[in-house]
C-alpha cells in the first residue's frame, strides 16, 4: 500500500479517536464533573495515540513535517462535519463547505510541485 494512503488511512481513524475524545464528552457526559469528563477523554486519547503516533512515522518516511500536517487538517474537517451533524445533531451549515474550501486550498499549496526529502536517518 502507497505511503500516502497507507499514513491517510491511519489518520482518519486517530481522528475518529481525538474527534470523541474532544468533544463527545459535551453530549454524553454533560451531567458529570469536568475531571470525569477529562479522564474519559483522556483515556480515548491514548488510542489516538497508537493509531496516529505511526501514522505520522510512517508518512514522514516520504512526506514533509507542513505536508504531514495540512494532511491531518484536512482530514479532521472530514471526520469533523460528519461527526456534528450525525452524532451531536448539529445542523449542517454552508461554512462548513466555506472551511472545506479553504482547507482544499491549503492542501495544493502544501503538495504543489515540492518533492518531499528523505526523512533524516533513525539513530
Amino acid at each position: 500500500m502507497a505511503v500516502i494512503i497507507k499514513t491517510a488511512l491511519m489518520l482518519v481513524v486517530s481522528n475518529l479517536f481525538m474527534t470523541f475524545a474532544w468533544y463527545a464528552h459535551l453530549k454524553d457526559l454533560n451531567h458529570k464533573p469536568w475531571f470525569i469528563a477529562a479522564l474519559v477523554s483522556w483515556g480515548i486519547a491514548f488510542f489516538e495515540y497508537l493509531v496516529q503516533v505511526p501514522a505520522n512515522r510512517i508518512g514522514y518516511t516520504e512526506l514533509r513535517l507542513d505536508q504531514l500536517k495540512i494532511m491531518q487538517e484536512a482530514i479532521t474537517l472530514i471526520v469533523f462535519i460528519p461527526f456534528a451533524v450525525l452524532y451531536m445533531r448539529q445542523p449542517m451549515r454552508l461554512d462548513y463547505l466555506w472551511a472545506s474550501l479553504c482547507i482544499c486550498g491549503a492542501v495544493y499549496f502544501m503538495f504543489r510541485g515540492h518533492p518531499a526529502p528523505m526523512a533524516p536517518p533513525a539513530p
